[in-house]
């Protein structure tokens, strides 16, 4: 029953959770368009190096040896740090784009409809079973609530602080006239004290870290209890077993 799509689903919610009373075993859905996907590995490429790079920013590199004129090393890694930071920058906004343009998953990390009641209680079915509370959990074809709960809160909005913040920190360097200082220098009337804004951001990179801890985790998770295949963001299809 390969390519179906999200609207053959009989959707309980916003979220796609899947309804108990189908009769099939085994369904195959068409979930993650081909945008979502390339999106999602090439902004956790940019998430690897912003966090390796970012660390050492933060927390310093060992001494090199020899003149400081004859090490390039902290220099690469703000440059490796910089163009990742775009990456990711150019990437979101495209994602945002898509997310308009997509089908209805390509929206849920954008947004979580706290005003249905049904995303309630499916939130609380769905802690449940994380707790292990529960015997089954509900089939959703794309983001379970937990997931879609998580994702908005700690990704979508810590992305976005993290590009705000990230932009203003760089335009200290290009200076008053630049226009990522024109764009984000807002943020030291906010903040004046500069280090506060550098003390924010890399806090910011332990909540994106946490958060693709947990990521993982529930991901391989569900591939195992829930039986909904981890291959859906390669293929695109998610495949759901009983």
């Amino acid at each position: 029953m390969s390519g179906k799509t999200a609207q053959d689903l009989n959707v309980l919610s916003s979220v796609g959770a899947v309804g108990k009373d189908r009769s099939a075993d085994r369904d195959v859905f068409y979930v993650y368009e081909m945008p979502v996907r390339l999106w999602h590995w090439v902004n956790a490429a940019a998430i690897v190096v912003l966090a390796i790079t970012g660390y050492f920013i933060g927390t310093a590199v060992p001494t090199m040896p020899g003149e400081a004129s004859d090490n390039f090393f902290f220099g690469y890694i703000r440059f490796a740090h910089f163009s990742a930071g775009y990456v990711l920058t150019v990437g979101f906004l495209l994602r945002i784009y898509w997310a308009m343009m997509g089908n209805p998953h390509a929206k849920q990390i954008f947004y979580v409809p706290i005003w249905r009641r049904c995303f309630w209680d499916e939130l609380w079915q769905t802690i449940r079973w994380y707790a292990l509370l529960a015997v089954r959990s509900e089939k959703c074809a794309g983001h379970n609530p937990a997931a879609q709960l998580m994702m908005f809160s700690m990704f979508t909005l810590t992305t976005a602080f993290m590009i705000v913040t990230g932009f203003a920190l760089y335009a200290q360097g290009s200076g008053q006239e630049s226009w990522q200082f024109r764009l984000f220098g807002w943020i030291f009337g906010v903040l004046p004290n500069s280090q506060d804004v550098h003390t924010l951001h890399h806090l910011g990179l332990w909540v994106i870290v946490t958060f693709v801890l947990i990521h993982v985790y529930a991901a391989i998770r569900e591939d195992i209890m829930s039986r909904r295949s981890i291959s859906a963001i390669i293929s695109g299809e998610r495949d759901l077993r009983d």
